[in-house]
């Protein structure tokens, strides 16, 4: 191939790139390996992580996945299949994105799903974006982003919205109930704001009051963006019916729906809106029609992406979607059909709920917040998390997620998770395990007090 095009090497191809710019050697990646040494590295590296009993949430949810799903998924036809160009060589792969399309929007209540995001943070910055090019009484570009909103996405959408002159606001919690209260946006009450951001449970699991925030915003001209775990909205009200109107758009991460937690990754990203909204709306979507001899057929609808149309008028720059997962997503909500989701919601938050009620003898750990929440809580736990984490780790438990690193003011507090994964046993072995470290801890604690004079 160098020969071909008159290279004389492959750096040669990346000549532009300046030295000090260039990684000189990557860590862990070998040599050229054969199938067999590539596949035994494989292995070993997944090993690594263990089977640990987990209880971290934290955005990335295990949920038991029927083995019809990936067995499915893995298939050939759908394993290696490109993205759907040609429309007569990809009846396959359309109809599966426009069913995953359809349920999303059954389970959204909304009007429109496109074909997919890379994750659920980079769907909330191209919702944002969305919502400033589809607001046009709004000239402000001023978004409201509550602090409760996971702080990856956070980041996220101001790693890519902070140049293009987009003001993100940031909304502070209740730290009573941990929960983005009505109250703390009267402040904003006549200006020009365009869109407000509403997580559905929040970073923290709690339950936000989603109809009074969705009706507020409206009342002052601003859109909605919705950020919910597909999981919660299968049991509680769906976005599209938030408040009067509903939410305007809705985004978030799609993993929960038969994606496995693997090594961190890979995820998806959803968004959905209101059909007024479409055409603002990034990457593609698949729509059903019928040829000339009346027989159904799939093709790519809208493609408001720079690859098809003046980068001018393009939406995003979103290449493509992540077809293998919305695959197993589409399958996985197929064979679990919705009454499914809802006992795995109802099952996930049952669990959490005993496992919280295991500590309630416990004067060291408890609840941080007083409000409802879905499958995630805060714990209070009365010790360094510190010294208490990494032995619980040797236990081959993951505890939770630790929040002081992205919040200060909740140190020494733990975001734990109980899916429907969990047995009885589990919570009492995660239970048991916390009340003696943190007991050991009180205890320590007590007895190196000096005593008084």
């Amino acid at each position: 191939m160098l020969e071909a095009i008159g290279a004389e090497s492959i750096e040669a191809l990346f000549d532009e790139i300046p030295q000090d710019l260039r990684i000189k050697h990557l860590d862990g990646v070998p040599e050229t390996l054969g199938e067999p040494e590539l596949a035994r590295l494989m292995l070993e590296r997944a090993e690594q992580d263990g089977r640990p009993l987990n209880f971290i949430g934290a955005g990335a949810y295990e949920h038991h996945i029927p083995a019809a799903v990936w067995e499915i998924t893995t298939r050939g036809e759908f394993y290696s299949a490109y993205t759907p160009y040609q429309a007569e060589a990809s009846q396959g792969t359309l109809q599966v994105i426009y069913e995953y399309q359809t349920m999303m929007t059954r389970l959204m209540a909304m009007d429109a799903s496109n074909a997919s995001l890379y994750d659920g943070a980079s769907a909330l910055a191209e919702a944002v974006l969305m919502a400033v090019r589809a607001n046009r009484k709004s000239k402000s570009r001023k978004v409201l982003m509550p602090v409760a909103v996971h702080p990856t996405y956070r980041a996220t959408t101001r790693t890519i919205v902070d140049n293009q002159d987009i003001d993100l606001v940031e909304v502070p919690y209740d730290p009573a109930g941990g929960h983005t209260p009505v109250e703390a946006l009267k402040q904003y009450e006549g200006e020009d704001i365009t869109a407000l951001v509403i997580a559905q449970p929040n970073f923290f699991g709690i339950l936000e009051d989603v109809d009074d925030l969705t009706d507020w915003a409206h009342a002052n001209g601003a859109l909605v963006i919705a950020v919910a775990n597909p999981m919660a909205a299968a049991l509680l009200t769906p976005p599209g019916r938030w408040g009067e109107k509903g939410a305007d758009i809705a985004c978030g991460e799609g993993q929960p729906l038969g994606v496995p937690l693997s090594s961190g990754g890979p995820y998806y990203g959803y968004m959905c809106c209101r059909k007024e909204h479409v055409r603002q709306m990034p990457g593609r979507i698949v729509g059903r029609t019928v040829d000339r001899d009346g027989r159904t057929g799939y093709t790519l609808t809208l493609q408001a992406r720079e690859q098809h149309i003046r980068r001018s008028k393009a939406t995003s720059n979103i290449c493509t979607n992540q077809g293998l997962l919305v695959t197993a997503s589409t399958i996985f909500m197929a064979i679990v059909g919705g009454a499914g989701l809802q006992r795995i919601a109802a099952a996930s938050h049952a669990n959490t709920r005993a496992l919280v009620q295991r500590f309630r003898d416990n004067a060291h750990v408890g609840p941080v917040f007083n409000r409802p929440y879905f499958h995630e809580c805060v714990l209070k736990v009365g010790a360094p998390l510190d010294s208490i984490l990494p032995g619980l780790a040797e236990d081959n438990l993951i505890a939770g997620y630790a929040l002081a690193q992205d919040y200060p003011e909740l140190e020494d507090c733990l975001l734990v998770c109980a899916t429907e994964t969990k047995t009885g046993q589990d919570l009492d072995r995660y239970a048991d395990a916390l009340n003696r470290v943190v007991g050991e801890r009180a205890d320590a604690g007590r007895t190196s007090k000096p005593k008084l004079a």
